[in-house]
């Protein structure tokens, strides 16, 4: 598995002084990043052939969440590239060595100029080393809002919200999701779908839904469909 050692900064956690879910999924976005820049194949090889990658869905399992100045590794291994998509694995360890943050994502491969998916190109598959699946549980991808459902206002994609790609990153939308938990909530796990992409100047129109388990936070358009829906169970 590739990994990268990082210590956590004041910026990364909470109130509570653990690490937030945004920094965490902030750190495998990363991580990924880099393993794909060192074989090779990362943003700018990519961008020359009109190909990115476009994440589908998070499954994010988590034990522990340490808090500032504490030393972690994170790590990354694909274990599928088929067609059009691509599945990895991540994985965060504390000082000790322990897992304590397990993860499975799914990526769509886009061609830049027809925005339509396209297959994976044979020397990109042979850059990767591929590893068995972790051992945790791989939850359906799809989620289905429900609950008892309140709106909050909706707001404007602003530039800060957008990545390389220009659309608002799979990251902003877990950090806006995660801003209308209730205080003193601490998800176990987290699922994430995506549904469409966001750009600059488009309408969100936030939709948080309280059942047994936690919250799910749709982002929507301004007709009711998701861009985005967030899942966080279970406390920590």
């Amino acid at each position: 598995m590739y990994t990268y050692e990082r210590r956590i900064g004041f910026s990364e956690v909470d109130s509570n002084n653990r690490l937030t879910i945004p920094a965490i999924v902030d750190f495998f976005q990363d991580c990924s990043t880099l393993q794909s820049e060192d074989l090779g194949v990362g943003y700018f090889v990519m961008r020359e052939k009109d190909l990115m990658w476009v994440i589908n869905s998070w499954n994010i399992s988590i034990s522990e969440r340490p808090g500032m100045c504490k030393k972690v590794t994170v790590g990354t291994a694909p274990y599928s590239m088929r067609g059009f998509l691509g599945q990895r694995n991540f994985a965060l360890w504390n000082e000790s060595g322990e897992m304590i943050v397990k993860a499975d994502s799914l990526w769509s491969l886009i061609n830049t100029e027809t925005g339509r998916p396209e297959k994976v190109p044979e020397d990109v598959i042979a850059a990767y080393t591929f590893e068995d699946k972790l051992d945790m549980d791989y939850s359906g991808r799809k989620i289905k809002p429900e609950g008892d459902m309140t709106e909050a206002d909706s707001f404007t994609v602003q530039p800060y919200h957008l990545d390389t790609n220009k659309h608002v990153n799979n990251g902003q939308h877990i950090k806006l999701a995660y801003a209308f938990l209730p205080a003193g909530f601490e998800a176990a796990s987290l699922r994430a779908e995506y549904r469409a992409q966001a750009f600059l100047g488009n309408v969100i129109k936030p939709q948080i839904y309280k059942n047994e388990s936690g919250y799910i936070v749709a982002l929507c358009d301004e007709a009711g469909a998701p861009y985005s829906i967030s899942e966080f169970k279970g406390k920590v």
